[in-house]
């Protein structure tokens, strides 16, 4: 059984992390910057790998990024390749600086 939590700090700064079996699979870098939800990092431990728990953790960031209101700064590759992709899934939520 999966589960996800955040972490943060007084700072606002933590992490999003993935726990199957009470075992920490893989995590997130998080901060809250501005009101936005900056994600610098998404890793998933060698031995969880291939069975889409890096999926997991951007629907989780998605979706407390919805439930407040937030927009993702995609710093991460992985993130930021993923909204590359998929775009209409992401643009409600994507920060996108405009010039």
């Amino acid at each position: 059984m999966e589960r996800t939590e955040i972490i943060l700090d007084k700072n606002q700064r933590g992490e999003l992390q993935l726990f199957s079996d009470n075992h920490k699979a893989g995590l997130m870098n998080i901060a809250i910057i501005d009101g936005n939800l900056v994600v610098y990092h998404t890793e998933v431990n060698n031995a969880y790998e291939g069975r889409g728990f890096a999926k997991i953790l951007l629907e989780k960031l998605v979706s407390y990024a919805r439930e407040n209101n937030m927009k993702i700064v995609p710093l991460c590759p992985y993130v930021n390749a993923q909204f590359h992709r998929h775009p209409e899934r992401y643009q409600d939520i994507w920060f996108r600086r405009t010039t």
